[in-house]
């Protein structure tokens, strides 16, 4: 789900878009293929449930918007996004996951 990389770390992020509210809901999967399951508010059209996550990881994790990238899924509900600047301890600690 979390994964270190020279500059930061990667999170693996399982979407639900349209809904009541930007909230963190849970965990999906297992292993590998784990994913932090958010719920978000905005609709998946012309890529605002994206911009919705970006904004909610970024306020979570006390991190610029600037600092995070969608480098997988962009019309998926299974995205990954490169988070700049943080580790993954960091990430684990404001998104309350415990270690793998």
């Amino acid at each position: 789900m979390i994964r270190e990389t020279a500059t930061g770390c990667t999170l693996a992020v399982r979407a639900q878009p349209g809904a009541r509210k930007t909230a963190i809901t849970g965990i999906y999967g297992d292993g590998d293929s784990a994913a932090l399951k958010v719920a978000v508010q905005a609709p998946p059209i012309d890529g605002r449930a994206n911009e919705a996550l970006i904004a909610f990881l970024a306020k979570t994790l006390g991190i610029p918007r600037s600092s995070i990238e969608l480098v997988s899924g962009e019309s998926s509900k299974n995205k990954a996004f490169l988070l700049g600047g943080i580790s993954s301890d960091k990430v684990r600690a404001a998104l309350n996951i415990p270690a793998e």
